[in-house]
């Protein structure tokens, strides 16, 4: 019956470590944290090796059972495995407390005071007995690695563990640092455990010893340092879930942060674009109004001067000719005078509003451009924003440019909607088409870019249909405000 506990006890008690040290594994390879691959990697070999010295104690127990006889290095063997896992420990206690030794304990500093002597005297006791013949070499050597590897080495992890506590609890990381409480309370009874060392003639070990731990109590000593596994492992998978759960959470907030930066940088880009298409519309606001204030005026005079002039000549005259076509140079130059002037702002726009100034561009730019332009509206009429406006209609010019330029189209149609919530307009063609995904080389493409500044500028959407043979659609829409004044506008081809 006893075999059977045992067996089972052991198997327990491996598993909690084993998993335990694939647990960690898991935790040093998502961590980002020098300081945590640094700390959790000798935990997590610790586990590993320890979980698997503990199977192999099934395999003496069972060769035991069967009455065989295993080769002495086989225990050997074992003993070593057991020292490289507890060493492992050791090294883990001794990082965990430096890492956390701004937050140690008066209780710490005692654990850390008693150690040295507690050194001295199993060294004195154990090696005192081996000189005397009393215990064999064997015995000594895993009595040393129990007394001097994993007494201290668990204990100085409990302190580690408890200092670390201290330092969540100063950090506000609740509930880590109980998580951490409950793992040094783990490691401390498994450090107790440890002192039931294998029967063997010392003064440590007749005092206390796995045999008469077992008389004493009635349970095996591998019961308790079962349960102390299972304590360790359990509050360190809530402490890796905790880690977990905190890197999600800065995660989520640095993502958070991330898009409310690139929200803030979008606001920013899209008013420095309103601004530079006001600030452009208002310079050639302005130049067109020096161009028709002054030039254009002046021009008109030379005309009629030039006019007035040919009238006083005498036809026969050699000058005659000479003025009739300075008369003609000037009204070129000013017609020439007054589309541009239309071109970098048309009057209509300003003082008539949007469906208009479309019509005329219509009218007027359809026989210049050898198109014929449909003009089509649908919806409540109504003026909006006048830089909104402003970027339907330069959108609608550049489109209509377009067409004419590249679509090999004779025909086009001008589309506006006006919705509740958004102006939409189409400019449609029956042309070649292209490919809206082919990357164009400057500054082939510039007028599709800039079609979609203006566009972004006043937070509308931009888009090109279109397909090879097909023709081209160029989508604009504009959202507006409900706050604004219906006008009524004469009726328009097409509506």
């Amino acid at each position: 019956m006893r075999f059977e506990i045992l067996f089972i006890v052991y198997f327990i008690y491996g598993l909690a470590f084993f998993s335990m040290g694939l647990i960690l594994v898991l935790e040093v390879n998502r961590t980002s944290s020098l300081e945590q691959k640094k700390l959790l990697l000798p935990l997590a070999v610790f586990g590993l090796l320890h979980g698997i010295h503990e199977w192999l104690e099934i395999f003496t127990l069972q060769n035991e059972q069967l009455h065989g006889n295993l080769p002495e290095w086989t225990t050997w063997f074992r003993l070593i495995w057991l020292a490289l896992s507890f060493i492992a420990l050791w090294f883990y206690g001794w990082q965990a407390f430096q890492v956390a030794r701004a937050h140690i304990s008066p209780f710490t500093i005692f654990g850390l005071a008693t150690l040295p002597p507690y050194i001295l005297l199993i060294l004195i006791d154990v090696l005192y007995a081996f000189y005397q013949g009393d215990i064999t070499p064997l015995q000594t050597t895993g009595g040393l690695v129990r007394y001097l590897l994993a007494v201290p080495g668990a204990a100085i992890a409990s302190l580690g563990l408890r200092a670390g506590a201290n330092r969540a609890k100063a950090d506000s990381r609740q509930p880590l640092d109980t998580h951490l409480n409950w793992t040094a309370l783990g490691f401390a009874l498994y450090s107790a455990t440890q002192l039931a060392v294998p029967g063997m003639n010392t003064i440590t070990a007749v005092l206390i010893n796995a045999e008469s731990f077992t008389q004493m109590t009635g349970v095996p000593i591998q019961i308790i340092r079962t349960f102390a596994a299972i304590i360790i492992t359990w509050n360190l998978f809530r402490t890796i879930q905790f880690l977990e759960d905190e890197r999600q959470a800065q995660l989520t907030a640095a993502q958070q942060a991330r898009l409310e930066a690139l929200e803030q940088q979008e606001i920013m880009r899209r008013d420095l674009l309103r601004h530079i298409v006001r600030a452009q519309e208002e310079e050639r606001a302005r130049i067109a109004r020096e161009l028709h204030d002054e030039m254009a005026q002046t021009l008109t005079a030379f005309t009629l001067d030039t006019g007035t002039l040919k009238q006083v000549i005498r036809h026969r005259s050699k000058a005659a000719p000479i003025l009739a076509r300075l008369q003609e140079l000037g009204k070129q130059m000013s017609q020439s005078m007054q589309q541009m002037v239309y071109d970098l702002r048309p009057a209509h726009l300003d003082d008539l509003g949007l469906l208009p100034a479309l019509q005329f561009m219509a009218d007027k730019d359809g026989p210049r451009l050898g198109l014929q332009i449909e003009f089509k509206t649908d919806g409540e009429p109504r003026r909006i924003d006048s830089l909104a406006e402003t970027v339907i209609f330069r959108v609608a010019q550049e489109a209509v440019t377009n067409i004419a330029r590249h679509a090999k189209s004779k025909r086009a149609v001008i589309y506006i909607s006006y919705l509740a919530r958004e102006v939409k307009l189409e400019v449609s063609d029956e042309g070649i088409g292209f490919d809206p995904e082919e990357k164009f080389a400057a500054p082939r493409g510039w007028g599709l870019a800039g079609m979609k500044e203006r566009a972004e500028s006043v937070g509308g959407r931009f888009e090109v249909r279109s397909e090879a043979g097909r023709g081209t659609t160029v989508l604009l829409q504009i959202p507006v405000h409900q706050e604004v004044r219906y006008v009524q506008h004469p009726p328009y081809a097409g509506r």
